[in-house]
């Protein structure tokens, strides 16, 4: 079995927040879902500071369904912030992260 590492950078605009206090409320929300659903590891690594962005760094870890389970995430992320967010994606093996 080959081992995959999908590492996913989710740009978010939350257009529903006015304070800094709202906007949080909405990422921690979605970070401990991202975790419980799909077993993602997140953190918050921008917009720290506004209220109406904040991007996300998302890690994915298994076998061959890792691509899926991230296509998976993208859909459950898309549904639920309606204000618009981006994605970018890599996915190595781990062969390609030991090169």
């Amino acid at each position: 079995m080959t081992a995959y590492v999908c590492v996913l950078e989710i740009r978010l605009h939350v257009a529903a927040s006015n304070s800094l206090k709202s906007k949080r409320k909405v990422v921690r929300s979605l970070k401990d879902l991202l975790r419980q659903r799909f077993g993602a590891a997140v953190a918050e690594i921008d917009g720290h500071d506004t209220w109406q962005s904040a991007t996300l760094l998302c890690a994915l870890v298994g076998g061959s369904d890792t691509a899926s389970r991230a296509d998976e995430l993208e859909r459950f992320v898309e549904a639920r912030c309606p204000g618009g967010c981006n994605f970018s994606r890599e996915t190595l093996s781990l062969a390609d992260l030991h090169a």
